[in-house]
């Protein structure tokens, strides 16, 4: 009696130890601080929006410490792979481009490309009205490299700047025609500013998912599972609201979690029959 008594105090501080041990636990992830909503300055210091949201819910359900860092988009691929972030927490298209090198988790929101202009300026309703007009971009995003490679196609001239806020700026001084990015920011952007206003939107199919490196399987399962939890319990849907005004489609990425791990049809997934888990 007095052994197994023994036995269960050891096993009892041994699982003190180890939850202990989650709570020391500390994960540096970055995003994007200026890409409002997803992250943005906060009048109280540090950074607000979507990701960072979603990014210290993460590391509640998981037990342990996040260190966000905010930088700019460009720099952050190239953080992970140098093993500066264990992982991305800004809002990254996933492209058979990037999953070359990138382990991206399943998609938790669609994106679809939307531009921003003048207000009153006219109307437009296909990619080819843009011939001739400079178009600016955050340097590095998708948006980036998806107007550069039109730029023949659709005859457009695009600028690069290193923050997305930036290029916004651009188009009411009046040195861009028109701004584009995932259409969350940019309608985020027209609802703070009324010089601006949403023209064409661009649907791609593509979704937003967590980069990882390629190897971290295992953190990426991890974090995954607590994703899909926040898809079930209804908590990406209150955060939908909170941040972009309205609640996700019915099917979308932020509602419907997908078998295995990553994007399916994407280099690194992988099949499985595991379920969330939800507490």
């Amino acid at each position: 009696m007095e052994r197994t008594m023994i036995l269960g105090a050891v096993a009892a501080l041994l699982s003190l130890g180890g939850a202990a041990l989650a709570q020391d636990k500390t994960y540096t992830v970055a995003l994007d601080g200026t890409f409002a909503p997803h992250a943005m300055p906060s009048l109280s210091g540090g950074v607000e929006g979507f990701n960072v949201d979603l990014a210290n819910e993460i590391g509640e359900r998981l037990g342990v410490k996040m260190d966000i860092v905010a930088t700019q988009f460009s720099g952050i691929l190239p953080g992970l792979a140098a093993g500066t972030y264990d992982f991305v927490v800004a809002p990254t298209t996933i492209t058979e481009e990037r999953a070359e090198n990138i382990l991206f988790s399943e998609g938790y929101l669609n994106t679809d490309f939307g531009f921003v202009v003048k207000a009153g300026t006219e109307e437009i309703t296909d990619l080819a009205q843009f011939k001739d007009k400079i178009i600016a971009v955050n340097k590095g995003s998708v948006y980036d490299s998806w107007a550069t490679d039109l730029t023949e196609e659709i005859g457009w001239t695009v600028e690069s700047y290193g923050t997305n806020t930036d290029a916004v700026q651009a188009v009411i001084s009046g040195r861009a025609f028109a701004n584009v990015a995932g259409n969350t920011v940019s309608a985020w952007a027209v609802k703070q500013n009324a010089q601006l206003e949403m023209s064409y939107v661009h649907t791609t199919g593509l979704v937003w998912g967590m980069p990882f490196r390629t190897g971290d399987e295992e953190l990426r399962a991890s974090v995954e599972k607590v994703i899909e939890c926040m898809k079930l319990d209804g908590t990406m849907a209150t955060m939908s609201i909170k941040w972009f005004g309205a609640e996700p489609a019915p099917g979308s990425a932020a509602l419907t979690p997908l078998p295995g791990f990553g994007e399916p049809d994407f280099k690194g997934y992988v099949e499985s029959d595991h379920t969330p888990g939800c507490a």
